[in-house]
């Protein structure tokens, strides 16, 4: 297991996390977004869906309860387990054909469906209080590893313009 703690500034900060983390992941991936109501999930989705290619709206999936973006070659599924008040739902959705090798998931909300949701490979943690944001990113596998390692890299590269994040 591997852990980074970022400090972010704003919004834009936390959009800039999520465009920036999208740079960083290269192959399918399941990354997990914990955090209480406004901590931030939906706002890093947007900008990892956005950076990912995507031009139109990301739209929060809470009634949906999933959002999918055909980015070629790879698929994102944004989803939102919020309303969720039995896992067994996610079955009747189809839940299992979601995750495969071409497919980046972001699952806001991953507790409400633990039973049956395949182990994350990377988890965040967003803290919000009052006017501070802290995120915390756990990998949990060898391809969370990864990613987080070319996160990291990213963001210490001085080519890029990663400054929006850090507080």
């Amino acid at each position: 297991m591997k852990e980074h703690f970022l400090s972010l500034r704003d919004e834009r900060a936390t959009i800039k996390l999520g465009a920036t983390l999208s740079a960083a992941c290269h192959h399918a991936i399941v990354i997990a977004l914990s955090g209480d109501l406004g901590a931030g999930k939906t706002t890093f989705s947007r900008g990892f869906i956005q950076a990912s290619g995507y031009t139109g709206k990301v739209k929060s999936p809470t009634y949906t309860l999933v959002e999918s973006y055909l980015l070629f070659p790879k698929t994102i599924h944004h989803f939102d387990l919020y309303r969720v008040s039995d896992p067994q739902e996610l079955e009747w959705i189809g839940i299992r054909d979601y995750f495969n090798e071409q497919a980046i998931c972001l699952i806001e909300w991953p507790d409400k469906g633990i039973s049956v949701l395949p182990k994350a490979d990377l988890e965040l943690h967003f803290i919000y209080q009052g006017q501070k944001r802290d995120v915390q990113l756990v990998a949990l596998s060898d391809q969370g590893v990864d990613s987080l390692k070319h996160f990291i890299d990213l963001l210490q590269n001085p080519k890029n313009d990663v400054t929006g994040i850090l507080r």
